[in-house]
């Protein structure tokens, strides 16, 4: 007898915490499914107060429900880590990888600046449906996020400032004209000439 073959969408199986693929799923009582130990870390912040919610759907449970492997889910997911994805899915020499997968990394489609994280299709998918409602600024797969941000403020560069000939984050911004820095002396880019485009050099080339 032939084996029945079901086509699935490898996003459903995918951990809403750690968004990646589940590891030892289990499943609570509302019916969503978590990784072992990403569902043990997120109850065990949960701890003094004694009462504990599903990251999802945010039904509470007292007292911490015990919970058990889904061996079903576990085995379907097993058979779909093993099934093979097109060759171009998987980052190569020179593309951005995704910081979330595990194993071979997949190439990364987008970058979140909010996260400084890379993620590939499927991740940046449970990223988006994770985050619903939140404004995380999303920009092409880049490898230099850590030069778009402030190590100060640990915010986007935004602003051009002339007196120092580099870009500079919104709070720094603020800090120098509180100084009594001229606010003329500082620059915020266009879209197309922002600080976190390699073509910002045409913003210094006005100082």
């Amino acid at each position: 007898m032939a084996e029945a073959r079901i086509s699935v969408d490898q996003n459903e199986f995918m951990c809403p915490i750690c968004l990646d693929l589940l590891r030892d799923p289990v499943t609570t009582s509302c019916g969503h499914s978590y990784c072992m130990n990403c569902i043990t870390d997120f109850w065990n912040e949960e701890d003094q107060k004694r009462v504990y919610s599903c990251p999802q759907c945010r039904q509470t449970f007292t007292p911490r429900p015990t919970l058990a492997k889904n061996t079903m889910l576990a085995e379907v997911v097993d058979k779909l880590k093993k099934t093979k994805l097109p060759a171009d899915c998987y980052a190569g020499a020179g593309d951005v990888q995704c910081d979330t997968c595990t194993g071979r990394k997949y190439k990364a489609v987008k970058s979140c600046l909010v996260c400084l994280n890379s993620y590939c299709q499927n991740h940046l998918e449970q990223h988006e449906s994770f985050f619903k409602g939140k404004r995380h600024s999303l920009t092409e797969a880049t490898g230099r996020l850590q030069e778009m941000i402030c190590r100060k403020h640990d915010k986007l560069l935004e602003v051009f400032c002339r007196t120092d000939k580099k870009c500079i984050c919104l709070l720094c911004m603020m800090a120098s004209v509180l100084l009594a820095y001229d606010p003329a002396l500082f620059v915020i880019p266009s879209p197309r000439n922002s600080c976190t485009s390699p073509t910002n050099n045409a913003l210094q080339s006005h100082a």
